[in-house]
């Protein structure tokens, strides 16, 4: 507290005595208006009794006592306010909304929306709220002036009553031990709720009760997904997880099955007819869903009709629908290791809606006129026809491009000649090409890995990529266009903001300690630079980490009605177009491109907001889960190597450990500092460094280190390493 504030304790007490305000005894250095004085001063912060003893420099045990009683008067009479065994300033409440978000069985934070520091409550003051439920929080004063401290109130709205993960009896007592890794605590299940389920088993349990009386949650198994360990049941226990369903309703099933598969005579009159143009399809190996076309074909001027030809899905999937429903609801497919969960039944995603080859298929199109520099020269939007000519895998259409040889050449090459010089026009214009790394796993008859196999993107990849891109974009500066007087017309963007200026800086310290060079100058200048280091990093053995790093540090795309910019791309507009089988926006951006065709009003934009958060929303969660998934099979993979050692990357910092990228498999653990034996560790958050504390070594991400496999945990989908070589 220092000799300056009892400076100023003592000045303020002769200015009491003096104005005679309040009688206090002449051997007291205090008095109950300084108290009160001392408090207003310091708004927002409380201090323990011992603290205020020694601020007010209480020396005799009389006086000691005579202060406790005057705090305790003046708490009486709500002139000063005890917090948790601590003291301050008066406040009247002050109640906000905000979402849980508990780091650890001490504490959580509570995020409010718009509000830049998030606030600390310690666990006994949560009141049960757990992991993304909503609550009403009381803001109390801060033992600490760095951070604001709260108390739950009430839990507005749970995010989730079912948790998922394996069931333990021991004797007459059942628990779940959730697999979820913020959730802290077990639920208890009375023996009349199990349902059948046995010790080992994965299941899905619900909440039935947690009274503020009660340790553990009560709750009751509501599904058996099968044993600990079985594929499926590890699957389906990563959709529960996140609250993705992995099967449809039977009336949607049902729904689906009775719509007939001929195409009315009436509607392909309706529609500009493609059937006779050169068109294919270029999928990934095991896809059944294929839900865009590429046609091309030469112009009397010389010049290349190319159409993108996209499945319509909203002939068959009318508004209000049992089928509209569900796809509104799931708003994404889910794409796990050894499945996809599409968003739409089986026979709209794999038959009516897929174009598959010699089949006549409905579509809505998005046809250019280029000219051989890929310059647009025109466009046209509508419903279409087509029948695709052949089914290409990438490898296949690869192969022609390599060998200038095959089936449909010519018009693959002339393709992906155009589509390069798209690219090349695109990152000149400012996109990004930084990617995140991507890899599959080669699995057994029971779904267990056998092999990791990074994916390569070839021309084949990048044609595609570049097409739909153009479509994208083209329908979206389409929609922004139309106008009715100075009212935008409302359309469904794909958006995507600047980087997090912080977040870029920290990124160019990590790739410094590889010897590369980013400092852009500004935020028009990053995507420059990104691709610039893009260019200097391939190849080299740390691409992968940089890669990552650099997605780490932008921003998150999302839905929205806004006509914002797309700053990954570079584009002002952009919409998604082109996968309706396995995106719901798609689906609306259809729906309203028709509706702008035939000369529609400008639509509410209160009737699209809502359903772009949820298709974001959803779309996050769908990719936790394929995170999950893919953890699930990297820690099934290295289960096989416990003991052996393995070069790696530091791929990240924290307060409680390392994290290594494996360099050979690609596979991510975590080394605990306390496993660290030559020296005592800690985190230092301005550097994101692990800073030995006696001898000063360090760990910083980017460094390369080795490490020993120490075990797996599949429940909890880690790998737990441990440096060998501590500098």
């Amino acid at each position: 507290m220092g000799r300056e504030l009892k400076s100023s304790l003592k000045q303020k007490e002769k200015k009491t005595k003096s104005a005679k305000k309040q009688k206090a005894s002449p051997t007291l250095g205090f008095s109950e208006q300084s108290i009160i004085d001392f408090f207003q001063e310091r708004k927002g912060t409380i201090f323990s009794l011992q603290q205020l003893i020694k601020a007010f420099d209480l020396r005799s045990r009389k006086e000691k006592s005579e202060f406790k009683a005057c705090l305790k008067k003046l708490v009486n009479h709500q002139q000063i306010a005890q917090y948790q065994g601590r003291y301050g300033h008066f406040l009247e409440p002050q109640l906000v909304e905000g979402i849980v978000d508990y780091v650890s069985p001490q504490y959580a934070y509570i995020i409010v929306e718009g509000q830049e520091t998030d606030i600390f409550v310690p666990t006994s003051r949560l009141k049960h709220a757990l992991d993304g439920d909503r609550v009403l929080v009381e803001i109390l004063p801060s033992s600490s002036p760095k951070r604001i401290e709260g108390s739950v109130r009430k839990i507005i709205e749970r995010k989730r009553t079912d948790f998922v993960g394996e069931l333990q009896i021991v004797g007459q007592y059942a628990f779940l031990i959730s697999d979820l890794k913020k959730m802290h605590f077990d639920i208890y299940i009375p023996k009349e709720h199990i349902k059948g389920a046995q010790n080992g088993d994965k299941v899905i349990v619900k909440l039935i009760r947690w009274q503020e009386t009660d340790k553990n949650p009560i709750g009751k198994v509501v599904k058996v997904l099968g044993k600990v360990g079985d594929n499926d049941a590890e699957i389906h226990a990563i959709m529960a997880e996140y609250n993705l369903p992995w099967e449809f309703p039977e009336e949607v099933k049902k729904a689906a099955e009775k719509i007939p598969s001929k195409i009315p005579k009436a509607e392909i009159n309706r529609r500009r007819d493609f059937r006779n143009v050169p068109t294919f399809t270029i999928d990934p190996i095991n896809a059944k869903d294929f839900d865009d076309a590429l046609s091309i074909r030469r112009l009397e001027n010389g010049n290349w009709e190319v159409g993108i030809h996209i499945a319509d899905v909203t002939y068959y999937v009318k508004p209000d629908s049992l089928l509209e429903k569900e796809a509104q609801q799931r708003a994404t497919s889910v794409y796990l290791v050894d499945r996809v969960i599409p968003m739409l039944p089986e026979k709209l995603s794999n038959e009516l809606c897929s174009l598959r080859p010699e089949e006549d298929k409905l579509t809505f199109s998005a046809v250019f006129e280029l000219d051989v520099n890929a310059k647009v020269l025109s466009e046209w939007f509508g419903r279409t026809i087509i029948r695709s000519r052949k089914r290409f895998t990438y490898e296949e259409a690869q192969t022609v491009l390599e060998t200038q040889q095959g089936e449909w050449a010519e018009e693959l090459i002339t393709l992906n000649q155009l589509a390069r010089k798209l690219r090349e026009k695109r990152f000149k214009a400012g996109s990004i090409g930084f990617e995140s790394p991507e890899f599959y796993f080669e699995l057994d008859e029971h779904g267990k890995p056998l092999r990791i196999i990074p994916k390569v993107r070839k021309d084949a990849h990048k044609l595609i990529e570049e097409f739909m891109l153009l479509a994208n974009r083209h329908v979206a500066e389409f929609v922004y266009k139309k106008k009715k007087g100075k009212q935008l017309a409302t359309f469904v963007y794909r958006t995507h903001d600047d980087p997090d200026p912080e977040k870029v800086q920290q990124f160019s310290m990590f790739v410094k300690r590889f010897g590369f060079e980013f400092n852009p100058e500004n935020p028009e200048k990053i995507a420059r630079a990104l691709n610039m280091l893009s260019a200097q990093i391939e190849g080299h053995p740390c691409q992968a980490s940089i890669e990552a790093q650099a997605i780490r540090a932008m921003a998150k795309a999302k839905y929205t009605t806004e006509p914002l910019k797309h700053y990954g791309l570079g584009f002002k507009h952009y919409t998604h177009f082109t996968s309706p089988i396995r995106r719901y926006p798609d689906i609306m951006a259809h729906r309203l491109l028709q509706h702008y065709l035939e000369g529609g009003a400008p639509v509410s934009k209160a009737d699209y907001e809502p359903k772009c958060k949820h298709a974001s929303d959803m779309e996050r969660r769908a990719a936790e889960a394929e995170r999950a998934s893919i953890k699930y099979k990297q820690c099934e993979f290295m289960q096989q190597f416990i003991g052996r050692e393995f070069e790696g990357i530091i791929s990240g910092t924290t307060e409680w450990g390392i994290y290594v990228e494996i360099i050979e498999t690609k596979c991510e653990g975590m080394a605990r500092l306390n496993s660290l034996k030559d020296d005592f560790y800690y985190y230092d958050s301005d550097s994101r460094q692990v800073i030995g504390q006696k001898y000063k070594n360090t760990f910083s991400i980017g460094d390369r280190v080795w490490v020993r496999v120490k075990g797996t945990d599949l429940n909890k989908r880690t790998i737990d390493l441990e440096i060998i070589n501590p500098k």
